[in-house]
């Protein structure tokens, strides 16, 4: 009887360490950001102000899950006209497509905190599979006795494989994507 109480136990205690829960963005120390080549010569640089992101991971942040909504009008590349273009049919087109939204579908962990995450990709109603590259930088307990996680993650889309821009050419078709991310358990 107390080998099986000891099992049962350990059991439970191996439930409780691998339960997930969910992570919500700390938006005060996170960041959506992109570059782009502008005529080869040089990178242009902007942001996204508004977005939600929401993960289920483990109590250290393993494998974790990411859902997120960006709205595309909330881009700024601190040049309003230039805003203001990126907002217009030719690209984002935010009157009819007002979110960019990604889904991850797999976690692959690697050596040193390092990771890819695969998923789905929706920007101006175009969905893509996309995999980012990313390092868990660390977790930590908070004051309220809740753990943060701190990452960053980077992919690279092709803008024209969702009809941003098609045909500009001073606008390098390669556009990286760099997430920042603190990210607070429920």
């Amino acid at each position: 009887m107390k080998k099986f109480m000891l099992l049962l136990a350990v059991a439970f205690s191996f439930q409780l360490s691998s339960a997930q829960s969910t992570w919500k963005v700390d938006k005060a120390h996170s960041s959506i950001s992109f570059s782009v080549s502008h005529f080869m010569i040089s990178e242009v640089t902007g942001n996204f102000k508004q977005f939600d992101i929401e993960a289920t991971a483990g109590a250290q942040f393993e494998n974790p899950s990411f859902d997120v909504s960006i709205a595309a009008g909330s881009i700024d590349t601190n040049q309003g006209g230039r805003d203001n273009h990126l907002k217009a049919p030719d690209f984002f087109d935010v009157k009819n497509h007002a979110q960019i939204t990604f889904k991850s579908e797999s976690f692959t962990a690697g050596e040193n905190g390092t990771f890819t995450t695969k998923g789905t990709i929706t920007i101006k109603g175009v969905r893509k599979e996309v995999v980012f590259k990313g390092k868990l930088n660390g977790v930590i307990k908070g004051r309220n006795g809740k753990h943060k996680a701190g990452l960053k993650l980077t992919t690279q889309i092709k803008r024209e494989d969702f009809n941003l821009g098609k045909g500009m050419t001073p606008i390098g078709k390669d556009v990286t994507v760099t997430v920042h991310l603190e990210m607070n358990q429920q």
